[in-house]
């Protein structure tokens, strides 16, 4: 947002937005309250989740410059469809629904680059949705890990640089705790993967991506 406003916009910006920090574990907003703004993430990682089922299945993880809390706009007492919960210390940025509708308004890059977002997001959903429906739980797994290593990299160990509880990595796949339980064993006795504490590391990248061509 800050890189795509105009020029003389970014003094507006500076005056409406509120920068704030989230405590690992603190819910930024919940599924079902009013939409009040959007928010960013200036520094570590959000979890994006929603009830499904009896589950909760979790959308998306959002770190630095990741947009939050947009999926609520565009209906009159609009509520946000999904939860957004810090999975560590987070620092934000939080700008009101009025000043943000107003941005888009004047901002034309800015708007435009956000329809595309749109765009790649609700592709992104689209095969998640087919993923759960015709993928078994060892693909979708297989898929969850490339995803993950492909936002966030990689630490000096070669591990996945993110700090992720089993709990969230079985949300994150759209299955059970004890079935991933059970996938990641198969797949650090195949040799794909290794578990060095909590830290996963891709051993055999190649062979884990042909998983995510069953179907």
């Amino acid at each position: 947002m800050c890189s795509l406003v105009l020029k003389d916009w970014k003094f507006a910006l500076d005056s409406h937005r509120k920068n704030f920090i989230a405590k690992k574990g603190e819910q930024i907003f919940k599924e079902g309250d009013p939409v009040t703004g959007v928010y960013f993430v200036y520094r570590g990682n959000v979890k994006v989740h929603k009830h499904w089922g009896d589950k909760d299945l979790i959308i998306r993880f959002a770190n630095s410059g990741k947009i939050l809390g947009h999926r609520g706009m565009g209906t009159h007492d609009a509520v946000y469809p999904i939860s957004a919960t810090a999975i560590e210390e987070t620092s934000l940025c939080f700008i009101e629904l009025d000043f943000f509708m107003a941005t888009l308004k004047v901002n034309h890059d800015f708007a435009f680059n956000l329809m595309l977002f749109y765009a790649e997001e609700l592709q992104e959903s689209e095969k998640k949705m087919r993923n759960l429906a015709l993928m078994p739980v060892k693909g979708r797994l297989a898929v969850a890990l490339l995803q993950l290593k492909e936002q966030f990299g990689v630490n000096e160990q070669g591990c996945l640089n993110l700090e992720l509880s089993k709990q969230d990595l079985a949300a994150y796949t759209g299955a059970t705790y004890e079935t991933v339980f059970r996938m990641t064993t198969e797949l650090i006795n195949e040799k794909l993967i290794s578990s060095i504490g909590k830290e996963i590391l891709i051993i055999n990248e190649e062979k884990l991506r042909l998983l995510t061509l069953d179907s």
